[in-house]
């Protein structure tokens, strides 16, 4: 049986746009749109199924910047930028030839999502379940994260007037600590990983406790799921509205990946793309690498993982989109593959140093696997290839604590020139 939190009040189907229920993945079952995020009769993952009006790529172009621009493909209504959201979106396609040259490849851009208000891709898919919170009448904004979720939990209930509590995993970057407690809400550590916070959300959400909140990614997680799609939405647009050849995308749930395909196959059902073949390749660490481990040994069933890695914000054990990715990747004939600590950092300062990009160790995982898989030979390097960033590196300042001063000298050119620095 589906847990679903006390449901407030009844929001109209206006408030969701061009939503039209909630469907099961896995099944089929339909569902009235409501705080529930898992089927009753076969507990597959529910997710928002739409019946979208007439949307033009000029009815788009003529939108916000932001993401709010999309607003006719997702669950929100349709004066949703005239209320109080953190309005992400519409992050920056950096076109990488120096990064591209060095790795052997032919067209590269970085989506650089570290752009949006707290620097990650979680603004994203946090304005969707502020969105849906809104639309239900909760009074409280909570989630389980591995650290940026909850910074921008945080800040958008702060922006929109909700409470918030977010649970974490104790031991986490200070920076993400300090960035989820700066705007007012509760900041709480689980003495465990990221698997242990989550589970215990659920039993939250199943106790009067729990009443009139709003779990971004539990009880709200079809609608915080959608907010994803924009990254597909936003890359074909700043491609002159086509899809890329390849491209490489992290994986902590998995979510964000699967969303990103349904994104794309969006766009060619309301031809607004050419329908063209693309390739989806998924990118772990690997020190918490269950899709990657099942994916080499050609298995269906994600074994679950105790994380061990840098790349804290990728640290989910057992992904619950995991199964959807390697079907994914399979389908378009990309790969899921994983890199190790050290090259986590090597491809930090690598798209650093060729691109001015600074990303967290997210950032380092998707560059690391792009450059191994380029290697192996599963990435074309004569194909339009599109790499993602998901944060800032300043929230991971420690992945590359051993960066700093190259010299200290008096304040004199004799000493400059001593010293060998020219």
């Amino acid at each position: 049986m589906a847990v679903t939190a006390t449901e407030p009040s009844t929001p109209t189907s206006a408030a969701f746009g061009p939503a039209a229920a909630l469907s099961c993945r896995e099944c089929g079952e339909r569902y009235d749109l409501g705080p529930r995020f898992a089927c009753e009769f076969c507990f597959g993952p529910l997710e928002v199924a739409y019946e979208f009006g007439d949307i033009t790529r000029e009815s788009i172009e003529r939108g916000p910047n932001n993401i709010w621009r999309y607003a006719g493909l997702l669950p929100v209504p349709a004066n949703v930028r005239e209320l109080p959201n953190m309005n992400p979106g519409l992050t920056p396609l950096v076109r990488a030839d120096r990064l591209a040259a060095e790795l052997g490849l032919r067209s590269l851009h970085v989506k650089d999502d570290s752009a949006n208000p707290t620097h990650s891709f979680k603004d994203r898919v946090v304005a969707m379940a502020v969105e849906a919170a809104r639309n239900f009448g909760f009074t409280t904004l909570s989630c389980s994260s591995t650290g940026n979720l909850a910074g921008a939990v945080g800040a958008a209930a702060a922006r929109a007037g909700f409470r918030s509590c977010v649970f974490i995993p104790a031991g986490l970057e200070e920076a993400k600590v300090v960035m989820a407690a700066v705007y007012g809400g509760r900041v709480v550590a689980i003495d465990g990983n990221y698997d242990d916070v989550n589970r215990f959300c659920s039993e939250l959400i199943g106790d009067p406790a729990g009443e009139d909140w709003g779990f971004v990614n539990v009880n709200l997680r079809p609608y915080y799921g959608e907010g994803s799609k924009t990254l597909a939405y936003e890359i074909a647009e700043q491609l002159g509205w086509r899809l890329p050849d390849q491209i490489v995308v992290p994986i902590a749930s998995g979510s964000q990946l699967t969303k990103i395909d349904k994104g794309f196959r969006e766009l060619i059902a309301l031809g607004l793309v050419e329908d063209r073949p693309y390739k989806v390749f998924g990118a772990q660490a690997t020190g918490c690498s269950p899709v990657a481990r099942a994916w080499e040994d050609g298995h269906d069933v994600i074994q679950p993982v105790k994380p061990d890695t840098i790349a804290k914000s990728l640290a989910i054990g057992n992904p619950a989109d995991g199964p959807y990715v390697l079907d994914i990747c399979r389908r378009t004939g990309g790969a899921v593959a994983h890199v190790d600590d050290d090259e986590i950092v090597d491809s930090i300062r690598l798209l650093a140093r060729t691109e001015g990009v600074f990303a967290e160790t997210a950032g380092g995982v998707t560059t690391g696997v792009l450059r191994k898989l380029v290697a192996q030979g599963d990435i074309d390097p004569d194909a339009e290839t599109v790499v993602l960033n998901t944060g800032d590196g300043l929230k991971t300042l420690n992945a590359v604590s051993g960066t700093g001063v190259t010299a200290t000298i008096p304040p004199s050119l004799r000493a400059f020139k001593e010293a060998g620095l020219l």
